[in-house]
């Protein structure tokens, strides 16, 4: 464990950003907590520097993702068409599937030094899950989960299943990058290009689907943000 605990964290909202300028400040941000931790070692107790944590809130273009473990063949939609629907497709080094992000989604980017919280991935995916359950009861929406699948359902257990918010994380000697796609009021006619998730059976929704009306984006951000304070603890500076 770190000698410096530090829960305190920085945050970003940085509005709508290219997908690969996110990618690669995020990457930046990453890094730098690792070049920490491992100088980290190398000092006596007293020396060390407490590792930062930050936490993005960002919109993107219209692009398609798929994590290092991904099924291309999940991209329904010939990468040469993707400019005829204002898309762009990146292979990244997350873990999942394919998933979409565009406007009108939060897309949220924690890059947290768990060692400062708990050393449990698995814990840290359920409290991303829990925040977002937290927010859509705020609305009045009921989310849940699926044993054994990540992200956040709405009529989890049912027939109906249909998935909100996915996740799909990086984590090295503890600390994480990626994180989460939450559909408020995104268009969901560009996840019929995909199989979300590779997941074949099950439908993808958002918040203004679920409540008929689009909700207010930075009314949901402000509610998200602190709902991630709440559960991991987190103080912001």
């Amino acid at each position: 464990m770190n000698a410096i605990i530090n829960r305190k964290a920085r945050f970003e909202d940085l509005g709508l950003m290219d997908y690969k300028e996110c990618w690669d400040y995020q990457t930046r941000l990453f890094e730098q907590t690792l070049r920490t931790k491992q100088a980290n070692r190398d000092r006596a107790p007293s020396g060390q520097k407490p590792t930062p944590n930050h936490v993005l809130f960002v919109a993107h273009p219209h692009v398609y993702t798929l994590g290092k473990s991904g099924d291309r063949s999940n991209l329904l939609i010939p990468e040469d068409d993707l400019r005829s629907i204002d898309a762009s497709f990146f292979h990244i080094n997350r873990g999942g599937d394919i998933t979409y992000h565009g406007p009108g989604q939060v897309v949220g980017y924690p890059i947290l030094d768990l060692e400062n919280f708990f050393t449990d991935i698995h814990r840290y995916m359920r409290g991303l899950e829990e925040a977002v359950i937290l927010t859509l009861r705020n609305f009045g929406i009921r989310g849940g989960r699926i044993t054994g699948m990540t992200g956040v359902w709405i009529d989890a257990g049912t027939n109906r299943e249909r998935k909100i918010c996915a996740l799909g994380v990086k984590a090295s000697r503890w600390v994480t990058m990626h994180g989460f796609a939450f559909n408020v009021n995104t268009n969901l006619a560009y996840f019929d290009n995909i199989v979300p998730c590779g997941i074949r059976d099950k439908a993808v929704t958002s918040m203004a689907k679920e409540m008929g009306a689009n909700p207010d984006i930075s009314a949901v951000t402000s509610l998200l943000k602190e709902n991630i304070a709440r559960v991991f603890g987190i103080e912001w500076i």
